[in-house]
């Protein structure tokens, strides 16, 4: 399984963005996709998943209402919309895909928001 992140940059608080991940390979054994953040000098945190295409999501409290994970409807992308960026989501974004025996990680995606 590879996954490939695009869509990180440099913007300023209040706006948008979008990270996608293309995910290739054997995918049929995966059933959790999910996005981590690693702010400067801090641990990697959990900031949202979706479990078996969707039926279960999950959101840090920290990015609920502004963030937003779906999945395309052809192909395996996963996407991050979002929204009214802060100072404090500046971090490496990662995807990551989970399976029965092991996880998969991206190469990791930099967003910087500036106040």
């Amino acid at each position: 399984v590879q996954l490939v992140e695009s869509g990180g940059g440099l913007v300023q608080a209040g706006s948008s963005l979008r990270l996608s991940c293309e995910v290739s390979g054997d995918t049929a054994e995966l059933n959790a996709l999910a996005w981590y953040r690693q702010p400067p000098e801090k641990p990697r945190e959990l900031v949202a998943s979706t479990v078996n295409n969707g039926a279960f999501i999950y959101y840090a409290d920290s990015v609920k209402g502004r963030f937003t994970i779906s999945r395309s409807n052809v192909g395996n992308t996963l996407y991050l919309q979002m929204d009214n960026l802060k100072s404090e989501d500046t971090a490496v974004y990662y995807c990551n895909a989970g399976g029965p025996k092991r996880d998969f990680w991206g190469q990791g995606a930099q967003v910087t928001v500036t106040d």
